[in-house]
């Protein structure tokens, strides 16, 4: 069984087909791409496997369980996990802060614990800590830990944005396009950290992404969106080398 199967997947607007018709098969452990013009709904597929969007047809299967239309909470404690195009940190939080935030899922104790800070409070506290502390050392953040998110360097924000979604222990991360606005060399820190993610905590990855390199660089399966539909699927090198993709990049 794939961890995530997507069938017949679709939403409208108003009188605006978004997207329509759509099949997904991810399975576990690899790594794969989303890719298409702007504009093809790549974004609007994530807010919709994620809560956001409900779609209007068509079904989300995670670990043989129906997600379909259930609120982002709860899609998150099922298991996926997600960046934005667009960096949502907590900016005044600090770096530890930002991350501890995608434990709270995870650590439960009582209203009154939490505001008196007493019981088992202090114990769930120093674990969530050291756990923060163990995921910001894979993305080369401990000593960053008490600084500010806001006085991060743009690829650190990026890093940061990862690992707090990491901290909910997701089966699948969907990363928005985590390069945006990266130079090359932060391109290249950025590819390397995503592989030592999947590896270090193999989780399964689903990526939007404009860079081509870095696309051809880290993925293992590419599906290809156009007007909301599915244009191809397959390896890097048989849909980036297929006309009809050719096409829809570059226009005729």
């Amino acid at each position: 069984m794939a961890l995530l199967e997507v069938s017949n997947l679709g939403i409208a607007f108003g009188g605006l087909q978004a997207v329509a018709q759509l099949d997904l098969s991810i399975e576990k452990g690899h790594l794969y791409g989303l890719i298409g013009p702007n504009g093809a709904g790549k974004t609007t597929v994530f807010n919709m496997l994620t809560g956001v969007y409900r779609p209007t047809e068509g079904d989300i299967i995670l670990d043989g369980v129906n997600i379909t239309g259930k609120k982002p909470e709860k899609i998150c404690r099922a298991g996926i996990a997600r960046t934005f195009q667009n960096i949502r940190l907590f900016p005044q939080q600090s770096v530890l802060d930002n991350v501890m935030t995608g434990l709270n899922n995870q650590v439960q104790y009582s209203l009154a614990e939490s505001l008196l800070h007493v019981g088992s409070y202090h114990k769930k506290e120093k674990e969530m800590t050291k756990r923060s502390m163990e995921i910001l050392r894979v993305f080369g953040l401990e000593d960053s830990a008490q600084t500010l998110a806001s006085n991060l360097p743009y690829g650190k924000q990026r890093k940061l944005e990862i690992a707090r979604a990491l901290a909910t222990k997701p089966e699948l991360l969907l990363l928005d396009e985590p390069a945006a606005g990266m130079n090359p060399n932060e391109t290249g820190e950025l590819m390397d950290t995503i592989r030592l993610v999947r590896k270090e905590y193999q989780v399964t990855i689903l990526l939007i992404e404009h860079d081509m390199k870095l696309v051809q660089g880290i993925c293992e399966y590419l599906y290809v969106l156009n007007f909301g539909r599915l244009l191809a699927e397959g390896t890097p090198d048989k849909v980036l080398n297929d006309p009809a993709v050719v096409k829809a990049y570059l226009g005729d």
